[in-house]
């Protein structure tokens, strides 16, 4: 599909060109074309003329099945149904809507975006729009919800929400060597109003359970925190669109107050082995990337946002770049390392024998658990020489 503008015929004076009459209004069809692929360049055309010079969007994630993505009033003049996705376009007074959904593994997501003659009626569309559209669950003590975000080609910065297992902080304190679980016992306690610092770093080595602690922290904080876990976080960095949209779109509000007063919620981005981002080189080898987590976490990016950056890695401090660590920047930085002789004892509590030295977390598991029916006993060597 092909999009061209047939200019009215001017005087050849100069003057000023108004932007419509520099973009596209005619519409051009083959048979590569769908009929939502026409949905959506009709979306735009009050936009592009400027009759409707305000835009608002939203994503919904899950979306109810029965959710309409529509607001009182609506008059639907153009739906598409095919395969997997639905898009309608809908106007009213002033304002026209263009909503999309489609499943993705058993889920219902959904966009909308509505045009207007001005910024305060977009908004008033648009919340109308998506009111109640998003499916709500009942909140299970051992289940948080988390968003879990990509780049994908086509189509930008996709967010889907899911259900993850979280266990409450009781159950795995006994995961962490002393010091560990001391520095987390004020974590899992922090409320809103003690922020202080936007960087959450964990460094230790693979094995050692913080992935297993940042779980449980997105259940302890779920009341006033969502958590957003980055895929590809190498990209986020890497386009400054794609972290806008993650980092600094539009935030759920937070109705869990007493007043019931609508406050902005927190949201805590999860950032996952980026061992490459942080390291002593990394101004060398990413690039802008530090420099825009840096902007985030303490810079102009992130001022007026509550916005938190979790980072995990199993780079030793020594080695981890000096801006990152400097005081002031971190809400925490813990080390995560493997519980010790005493500590691995007491742990398996004897169903095997204490390694010497200690062990790491996976390493424990791996003990108590016993070698897999799938797995072949290790053979004996021979001549008492080994690898």
């Amino acid at each position: 599909m092909t999009l061209l503008h047939q200019a009215a015929p001017g005087d050849g004076t100069a003057a000023s060109v108004e932007p419509a009459d520099l973009l596209p209004l005619r519409i051009t069809l083959d048979d590569g074309d769908s009929p939502g692929d026409v949905v959506d360049a009709l979306a735009l055309a009050s936009f592009t003329t400027g009759a409707q010079p305000w835009a608002r969007s939203a994503s919904v994630s899950p979306a109810r099945p029965d959710a309409t993505l529509l607001p009182p009033g609506a008059r639907v003049i153009r739906r598409s149904e095919a395969d997997s996705r639905t898009v309608l376009l809908a106007e009213g007074p002033g304002w026209t809507l263009k909503a999309s959904w489609w499943h993705n593994g058993g889920t219902v997501n959904a966009d909308v975006t509505v045009t207007a003659a001005d910024d305060d009626l977009a908004q008033t569309v648009l919340a109308q729009a998506v009111d109640g559209a998003e499916e709500e669950k009942p909140t299970e003590d051992d289940v948080v919800a988390m968003g879990f975000w990509h780049l994908a080609a086509g189509r930008g910065p996709v967010r889907a929400r899911r259900r993850i297992e979280a266990p409450g902080w009781d159950a795995v304190r006994g995961n962490y060597t002393r010091t560990v679980a001391d520095a987390f016992d004020g974590l899992m306690r922090l409320k809103p109003d003690q922020v202080a610092g936007r960087l959450l770093l964990m460094h230790g080595p693979p094995g050692t359970g913080k992935t297993t602690a940042l779980r449980t922290l997105a259940r302890a904080w779920r009341d006033w925190c969502t958590v957003e876990c980055v895929l590809d976080p190498e990209r986020l960095f890497a386009d400054p669109g794609y972290l806008i949209e993650v980092a600094l779109g539009p935030q759920r509000q937070h109705h869990g107050s007493p007043d019931d007063s609508g406050e902005e919620q927190w949201r805590l981005l999860l950032l996952e082995d980026c061992d490459e981002l942080i390291r002593g080189g990394a101004k060398r080898a990413a690039g802008q990337a530090l420099s825009r987590l840096l902007n985030l976490t303490d810079g102009l990016l992130g001022q007026g946002r509550k916005v938190l950056v979790a980072v995990t890695t199993n780079e030793d401090l020594e080695r981890l770049h000096p801006a990152v660590v400097r005081p002031g920047r971190c809400l925490a930085r813990v080390e995560v390392g493997p519980l010790t002789e005493s500590e691995a004892g007491t742990w398996l509590d004897g169903v095997s024998a204490t390694p010497p030295g200690g062990a790491t977390l996976a390493e424990l598991y791996a003990l108590r658990q016993g070698p897999g029916n799938l797995l072949p006993a290790p053979a004996a060597p021979r001549d008492g020489l080994y690898l």
